[in-house]
């Protein structure tokens, strides 16, 4: 990051997620993964057997929140969100991963 990006000082978060709803077959994870590559976010998303999407994201608290909005009430086009959960929210030193994959 820059020295004059606002968002360097940001407390680093960990989160893992879960979409719930018609999130197969519209190119879900493609979404995530490319919003996220563009955000600076790091971590994976897969589709499940049971048919949500499955995910961690990691970095500013302020970009995994806007992520997290997105997750939550926009998705990709055909997609229709019916709930996403959040789960183990926590402060860490340094990111744990490299880029944003899609994990199969």
């Amino acid at each position: 990051m820059a020295a004059d990006d606002p968002l360097r000082n940001e407390p680093l978060v960990s989160v893992e997620f879960e979409v719930f709803g018609k999130v197969q077959g519209v190119y879900f994870p493609k979404y995530v993964r490319d919003i996220c590559q563009q955000l600076g976010i790091c971590g994976w998303v897969k589709n499940t057997k049971s048919g949500t999407i499955l995910g961690k994201m990691q970095g500013p608290r302020a970009l995994v929140d806007q992520m997290a909005q997105w997750l939550t009430n926009v998705g990709s086009p055909g997609s229709q969100i019916d709930r996403c959960e959040f789960t183990n929210w926590e402060g860490i030193s340094r990111l744990q991963y490299k880029g944003y994959v899609i994990r199969f």
